[in-house]
């Protein structure tokens, strides 16, 4: 993935284009890692997290149709597998094992 050493951060979900709270990250803003907590905190007051949510406008209405479309619509976040989620079944998919 290119790091080579350290901790880092390869992803966060949901994302800010389905109203996820990375829509509040701007550049520059302080971000705090808690890897005991298992917290990522944005240092920001919460009024003011609060008024980029509601100010964030992800709705893209350039793609009417076409796998675009398809992949904005039904593609499910990764936390959640990354998968058509009309393809979603009811069991349990257990982990594959890793060697």
């Amino acid at each position: 993935s290119g790091t080579s050493y350290g901790t880092c951060v390869l992803h966060a979900a949901p994302e800010s284009s389905v109203g996820g709270p990375l829509a509040a990250v701007m550049d520059g803003d302080k971000i705090t890692l808690d890897l005991e907590n298992r917290r990522i905190d944005l240092d920001v007051p919460e009024q003011e997290i609060a008024r980029r949510v509601e100010d964030y406008c992800c709705n893209d209405e350039r793609y009417h149709r076409g796998y675009t479309k398809l992949f904005i619509d039904h593609v499910t976040q990764a936390d959640k597998g990354c998968d058509f989620d009309f393809l979603e079944g009811t069991e349990v998919t257990p982990e594959p094992e890793i060697y």
